[in-house]
């Protein structure tokens, strides 16, 4: 009887704790809206993207994960970064080559003219 007491007694000081802090929390005017966090530390704008920068891209959290303008932002522009680097290693890679090509074309060219002599 004497626990049945106390879990009486226990259930009323919760009730009466959770409707205190409902109806009566301070003053009546509601919370001020909070700013949404943004991007702060966006990738630079005026020089190439490098590892330290994408190692230190933080996002902010919102209710659902990030926001998804500031990682569709980012995205892209890592995508474009790595597109230009691409394009820029096969142009090198191509005239690579044709060096090299051309390099071949003199030294096979020399052994042939020093022959005739």
């Amino acid at each position: 009887m004497v626990m049945f007491l106390f879990l009486v007694v226990a259930l009323a000081v919760v009730v009466a704790a959770v409707t205190l802090a409902v109806v009566g929390g301070g003053d009546s005017t509601p919370l001020p809206e909070a700013a949404p966090e943004r991007l702060r530390d966006s990738l630079p704008p005026d020089r190439p993207v490098g590892r330290a920068d994408v190692e230190n891209l933080r996002f902010p959290l919102t209710v659902r994960g990030y926001r998804m303008a500031d990682v569709d932002d980012a995205l892209g522009r890592l995508g474009a970064e790595l597109a230009e680097r691409d394009a820029r290693i096969a142009d090198l890679e191509s005239a690579l080559a044709g060096a090299r090509s051309a390099a071949h074309q003199v030294s096979m060219e020399k052994p042939e003219q020093e022959e005739q002599q």
